[in-house]
Order: C-alpha cells, then structure tokens, then sequence
C-alpha cells in the first residue's frame, strides 16, 4: 500500500494491480496532479476482482478503480478524464478547443485499440499467460510503432504541443512493450518521447518485470 499525505483530510482509493499499465497510467496521473491517494492492491490472482465488495465498486470486476469523496469510477480512461476534471487543469490536459480535444481522444481510442491488442496483449500472455495470440499482438504492436515512430519525428507530444492525457494513457504499455518481447531498439523517437514523460515533475514508473527483447 502506498500512501501519499491526506490533503484536507481526504485521499482518493486507488484500486489497482501494480503490473498493470491500466492501473499505471491512473497512477501516474495522480501523481503528475499531486492527489493524495492510497494504493489498495486486489488480489486478482485469487479472485478478490470478483467478490461482491469489489463488484459494487467495480461492476466488471476490472483494475483499475477509484473511491472519491463517495463516489466509484471503474475504467482507466475514464479515470484520467475525471481526474483532470476536478484536480487539474481540465483545458491544458484534455485541450481547450473541440480540435484539441478531438486530437487527445483519437489518442485514448488508441490506447483502448491498438495499444491494448499489440505491446499490453503481448506483454499479459509472458507475464501472465494469457491465451492469446502472442505473434499477432506482436505483429500489432512493430505496426503501431511504426505509425508512432514517424508521428513523433518532428514533434514531442502525441497529440498537441504539450503533454495531455494522450500522453498519459500510452506511455505504460509502450514503455514496458520489451517484457511481452516487443524491443524498442528500432524507434529512437518513441524512446526520446519515452524519456520526456519520465522527466515530467511527480513522475512514477511502474513495478519493472525482466525485458524479453
């Protein structure tokens, strides 16, 4: 369990797995805002993800989750919209026009897409076993790499010109893609992106498994 100081005398319950990118990507956003919160790990291992108490926060039993100020929010996403929303600047990290918001969500789209069935569906079947195709996630991943590797040749950010929620919810997965065996030796311009994330102020990584490419 991790916690940070109570601001006001509250703290948001992060409801997480601590190898999960979903839950990272909440996690490092709580932490870029400086929210005080409390880390409750859920031991998906022996079902806990599926008990009526998680259930009733959680409905689909998925990390991550979050409690408060008596309200519930499953949904990774959702989280890091609801978050910006009413700890931050709402503007700088979602965009301030309909072009910039348009332009942040096409990258949240990815992040659910491609992101999910290419470096997170590869790197849960060497962690965790999952029965799925591990040579078409891996296909999957090299081909939205590549994609990423031209868009941030002449650019810093995925979406605008700063870092947004964007950001945010594709760093976990494409940071930690050589664990499910996708290397990151080919595109120097996604490391390079990589590594501004890591510099931003509050930054936290995410629990490290051995790099299989």
């Amino acid at each position: 369990m991790t916690d940070t100081e109570p601001r006001n005398g509250t703290r948001v319950k992060l409801y997480r797995h601590p190898k999960s990118g979903h839950c990272h990507r909440v996690e490092l956003m709580i932490a870029l805002l400086r929210i005080p919160y409390e880390a409750i790990d859920v031991d998906m291992a022996n079902s806990q993800h599926k008990s009526p108490e998680y259930l009733r926060i959680s409905p689909l039993g998925q990390v991550p989750a979050i409690e408060d100020d008596g309200i519930t929010l499953p949904d990774s996403n959702a989280i890091l919209t609801y978050l910006v929303e009413r700890y931050g600047d709402a503007n700088a990290w979602r965009g301030a026009d309909p072009l910039e918001k348009a332009q942040v969500q096409r990258w949240l789209s990815i992040a659910a897409g491609e992101i999910a069935s290419g470096p997170c569906a590869a790197r849960l079947v060497t962690l965790f076993g999952a029965d799925l195709d591990y040579e078409a996630a891996k296909t999957k991943a090299h081909a939205l790499f590549a994609v990423m590797e031209a868009h941030l040749l002449r650019r810093y950010w995925l979406a605008l010109a700063r870092p947004t929620l964007a950001d945010i919810a594709a760093y976990s997965y494409i940071a930690h893609a050589p664990e499910g065996g996708v290397s990151l030796s080919a595109y120097p311009s996604i490391r390079a992106w990589l590594g501004r994330i890591e510099a931003l102020p509050g930054f936290v990584g995410m629990a490290r498994s051995p790099a299989l490419a």
